[in-house]
């Protein structure tokens, strides 16, 4: 498997079930650093290339992977440590369930957490032990993300992540039932003709006004929309 070759870093993936897609790229460059964040959090890094992006975007301090597979969880740790960040990133070979449990007992908060997490559902398990990790919810429900991010996460931080649109609405109500409130939002299109198919979405403790957005990725195949290039420019080779 050939590394993916990013502006400011290269992702190694031979070794991860989960190789490069585009709804991590989406997720890395559409996560808001406008609050400045010093820590940041990923849970279930894969590649490591969320923490990579967001080390490329902002100067936080501190870094943090999750990753519970181990063939993932040394692939991000070969891609970090190769990076031009090393010194701020670091990932914990864990469940995200026993990561948070730690974390709370010494009290430590995010300033912004995201995570690019598993979401098809049982049904559609497949032989592959390491993807159905990386892409199933029996390994972390939704439930358990929201439950673990919002005790993680600073009474000023967001959290960002990206889901199928069909799931949104459900997950903004799981997040309401601990006080996280969606403050932003980007459902994603293929193409204008396409139905909309994953939801970004941004949450905090504070009640704002909702910003909606709309991102149509392609014109034609391989064509991309004004809007995706300007998303994805600082990272995309080709952008």
């Amino acid at each position: 498997m050939k590394p993916f070759k990013f502006k400011e870093f290269t992702i190694y993936q031979d070794k991860t079930a989960m190789k490069i897609g585009t709804d991590a790229v989406l997720l890395g460059a559409w996560s808001t650093i406008d609050h400045y964040p010093d820590t940041i959090l990923d849970i279930g890094s894969g590649t490591g290339v969320l923490g990579l992006m967001l080390a490329q975007r902002s100067d936080a301090l501190t870094i943090d992977a999750i990753e519970i597979e181990d063939n993932a969880y040394e692939q991000t740790v070969e891609n970090f440590e190769r990076s031009d960040w090393g010194d701020r990133l670091f990932c914990y070979h864990a469940s995200f369930q026993n990561f948070a449990k730690e974390m709370i007992e010494e009290d430590e908060v995010y300033d912004l957490i995201v995570s690019n997490p598993p979401f098809y559902n049982d049904a559609f398990e497949t032989e592959d032990e390491a993807r159905n990790k990386a892409r199933f919810t029996s390994s972390l429900t939704f439930e358990e993300l929201i439950t673990g991010t919002s005790q993680l996460l600073d009474n000023k931080g967001c959290f960002c992540t990206i889901i199928p649109y069909k799931e949104e609405k459900d997950f903004i109500q799981l997040a309401k039932n601990h006080n996280m409130y969606l403050n932003k939002v980007c459902r994603v299109r293929g193409n204008s003709n396409s139905e909309i198919k994953r939801s970004l979405l941004n949450f905090s403790f504070q009640q704002k006004e909702l910003e909606e957005e709309e991102l149509i990725i392609e014109i034609d195949r391989h064509v991309y929309t004004e809007d995706y290039k300007n998303l994805t420019k600082d990272f995309y080779l080709k952008m």
